[in-house]
Formats: structure tokens, C-alpha cells, sequence
């Protein structure tokens, strides 16, 4: 494992750490764990500074919060939606498996209190990019559950990437002052890309992570016959949002072409 790339395998107990405000990869201000939950296992999350976003990768689960319950499935990641909770500090979420499933919990330090919201394929922006630059090799569709845009009150941000086969994305290449993980899904365990961070290139693999330095460009690639996704969180400065990229100079000419 790298300073900034990770391959991290579940443990005995199907937990997966990717980074920690107080270790691995503190400079992220995130803690970002995924869980692999058996059926019939059931967890409850509650932080008591900390505000979280809990997001269903795939599974089956139920989840219950502030007297309300919800049940979610996803078989398919590239192709269905999913549900994601974002609650503020002491709001206690619990998750039931109705099957095998995985889930990811991202939290951060947030003072502020603010009504829980619960994203689902309804209620989440999605949008396609690319499909007229550079021959279609740039399209990706983004989901984002929130942002600074649609939730100012949170130190966070939460959506996801679907890369068509042999496709690039986070493209052009751009950087910005905030830190930001991403988390690695293939349909096939086998599939791969790479991701280049500054002038480092890391392998991606599925269940890989990286965590990338405010400053740093990272445009990713994934090879032909293998569609990616990917998790993207963003973690706020206080008093400097992230609300845009700051793409490289020497690539912004391509801004042009159609």
C-alpha cells in the first residue's frame, strides 16, 4: 500500500478501513469504512461528534432511523440506483441484511445539527457527461447524493461514477484544494484501470481505494470489457467549500473540442 493507493481486504469480522481522522491516511478528514454484512447481521451507527453518510453498494438491507425504516436492493451497480442516509451528529442508524450486502460508511467532524435526508434513485442528480468529446472516450454518469450546492450545512461530499468500458474519467485532468477518497468496484473481480495521481500512476483494482492530496490532478482510466465504479468523497475546509474543479493548464485547450 501506498501513501496515496490502498488494496485493503476485509477482515474476520467483514470490516474494511479505507482512512482515519486519527490514522491511516489522516490528511482525507474522513473516516471511511466498508462493511460486508452476512444475512441476518445487523449494525448500528452512531457518532457522537461526527456527522455520516451511510450508502448501500449492493445487497439488500433495512434501515432504521429516527423511528422511520426503509428497505433498499441493489443487485447491480452499474445499472439500478441505491439508497444513501446522511444524518448529523448523535442521530443513531441502524442496518439490518435482508441478504449478503455491502455498505459504506463515510463520517467527519460537523458541529452543526440538521434534518437526516434520505437519497434514493428518485431524489438523486444524475447526470451524463462526455458523450460528444474526445469520440465518446470521456462519458461517465455521475450521481451525486449531496454537495455544497444541496447541503451547505454538511463538511462533506457523497456521489458515484459509472465509467463505461475502456473510458476515462475525473477528466480533464483538474485538482482542487480539498482532499478526496475514492473507492473501486468492478462487476468482474478481475477488472482493473489505473489512476494517476500527480505524476504517480497507480494500478485500480476491485475493492482498491485512493486517497488523493488537495492539489494533486487525478484522472482515472479502466480498461476495455471492464465498466468501473467508483464512490467519490469530498471533505470541505472549513470556511473553503469545495464547489469546483481547477482543471490543468496544460490540458485546458481540450476545454474546446468537441
Amino acid at each position: 500500500m501506498s501513501d496515496l493507493f490502498g488494496y485493503p481486504m476485509f477482515n474476520d469480522e467483514g470490516v474494511k478501513v479505507l482512512t482515519r481522522t486519527n490514522g491511516a491516511h489522516a490528511d482525507m478528514m474522513m473516516n471511511i469504512t466498508v462493511f460486508r454484512m452476512e444475512e441476518g447481521k445487523t449494525l448500528t451507527f452512531s457518532f457522537p461528534t461526527e456527522e455520516m453518510a451511510l450508502l448501500l453498494i449492493q445487497g439488500g438491507i433495512k434501515i432504521s432511523w429516527q423511528g422511520k425504516d426503509v428497505t433498499a436492493e441493489r443487485s447491480d451497480f452499474f445499472r439500478q440506483g441505491t439508497t444513501c442516509i446522511h444524518v448529523c451528529k448523535n442521530v443513531p442508524v441502524t442496518v439490518t441484511a435482508m441478504k449478503e450486502s455491502e455498505i459504506l460508511v463515510q463520517s467527519t467532524e460537523n458541529d452543526r445539527t440538521f434534518d437526516s435526508a434520505l437519497y434514493t434513485p428518485e431524489n438523486c442528480v444524475e447526470e451524463t457527461f462526455g458523450q460528444s468529446q474526445f469520440e465518446g472516450k470521456a462519458q461517465r454518469t455521475v450521481r451525486t447524493f449531496f454537495d455544497y450546492h444541496t447541503a451547505p450545512y454538511s463538511n462533506m461530499v457523497m456521489g458515484e461514477i459509472l465509467v463505461p468500458q475502456g473510458g476515462w474519467s475525473s477528466y480533464l485532468p483538474h485538482h482542487h484544494p480539498q482532499p478526496e477518497v475514492y473507492y473501486y468496484r468492478f462487476e468482474k473481480p478481475q477488472g482493473f484501470g489505473a489512476c494517476f495521481i500527480g505524476d504517480d500512476v497507480y494500478k485500480i483494482k476491485d475493492g482498491s481505494f485512493c486517497a488523493i492530496p488537495g492539489g494533486k490532478t487525478h484522472p482515472q482510466v479502466n480498461a476495455p470489457g471492464y465498466p468501473m465504479y467508483y464512490v467519490w468523497m469530498i471533505r470541505h475546509f472549513d470556511g473553503d467549500p469545495w464547489t469546483d474543479r481547477i482543471f490543468d493548464p496544460a490540458h485546458a485547450w481540450l476545454l474546446g473540442e468537441g
